[in-house]
């Protein structure tokens, strides 16, 4: 068998992952996190719905999964550098008056 697909070690599943995702572009990075926001909204606003406790139960663990997944996902994607990129864009835009 391949060592590199059926890697025995602990985490390496999760290390092969987190190369992967580090590898991808700063815009796609961006675009997986700008994701979490509507999860992060829907996981809230689906309690407004009329539908049994239960059902709102597993609707938020899902959506907040969603959410917290792409929030990670984006994260791991932009990695330190891009995350910094990221805050200086937001910061050098000043409010126009």
């Amino acid at each position: 068998m391949n060592d590199k697909k059926h890697n025995k070690q602990p985490g390496g599943m999760l290390q092969g992952i987190k190369q992967w995702l580090s590898k991808l572009s700063f815009r796609t990075g961006v675009i997986v996190l700008a994701l979490c926001v509507p999860f992060y909204i829907m996981s809230f606003a689906q309690m407004a719905l009329p539908i049994s406790t239960e059902a709102k139960g597993v609707l938020w663990v899902v959506l907040f999964g969603l959410a917290k997944t792409f929030q990670y996902g984006g994260l791991t994607i932009l990695g330190v550098e891009g995350w910094k990129r990221l805050k200086a864009r937001f910061k050098k835009k000043e409010p126009r008056i």
